[in-house]
């Protein structure tokens, strides 16, 4: 589908669910915390200026690994996320439902899908992931644990690049606490830092909740 087609499509189902006209299933990530846990959380972190990207590559990052018999991570995600979502044999997703909370857009295509790291791989490697083994680095870009990987639109996801908060947020303000919330639990598990302009962002973002 179009760039201009998928802008359509969001801009319909953002005033559908403005007026109230649609009520679909979001996708959910595992252990979101409150926006109290989140509050704490955020003070908890380095405030650290941004690291060099020297060194980095996507590489370094292995995704989307195996989870189990034929199914890596993405597909995993999109079952998790959509709603009577059928798989094949090789377990690629062949139809399904899926709702974007970025942008309100709702697809049935899995093309059309991409599978967002919350905090992304780039962003990591600036905020500590340098200093990971290729281990930890993998087990970050494929964590089903926590809140660090959702299914939106794909062009959506591509806007947002390796962007924080601070230069990049949702289109739907409705989803910034969430947004924030995953984001900080995230850095705060993983023990990476957060920039000046990025925490000012996220304490904004998590007074909306």
């Amino acid at each position: 589908m179009s760039t201009v087609n998928k802008a359509l499509v969001a801009f319909g189902a953002a005033l559908a669910l403005t007026l109230g006209l649609v009520s679909p299933a979001l996708a959910t990530p595992p252990n979101i915390p409150s926006s109290t846990t989140a509050k704490s959380e955020l003070a908890g972190l380095t405030v650290k200026a941004d690291g060099s990207m020297t060194g980095y590559s996507r590489d370094k990052f292995p995704h989307w690994i195996t989870q189990s018999g034929a199914c890596n991570t993405r597909e995993v995600v999109l079952k998790r996320d959509g709603t009577n979502v059928q798989q094949d044999s090789s377990c690629a997703a062949v139809s399904g439902r899926w709702f974007s909370p970025y942008d309100g857009a709702t697809w049935t295509a899995a093309s059309d899908v991409d599978i967002d790291h919350i905090v992304p791989l780039a962003a990591a490697w600036r905020s500590g992931a340098s200093s990971w083994t290729t281990s930890q680095r993998q087990s970050f870009a494929n964590d089903l644990t926590g809140p660090q990987l959702i299914a939106v639109t794909d062009n959506v996801n591509q806007a947002k690049g390796d962007q924080t908060p601070a230069t990049w947020k949702p289109p739907l303000t409705s989803y910034w606490c969430t947004y924030a919330k995953m984001w900080v639990h995230t850095k705060y598990r993983w023990k990476l830092n957060v920039n000046s302009a990025e925490k000012t962002a996220l304490t904004d973002m998590l007074g909306r909740c």
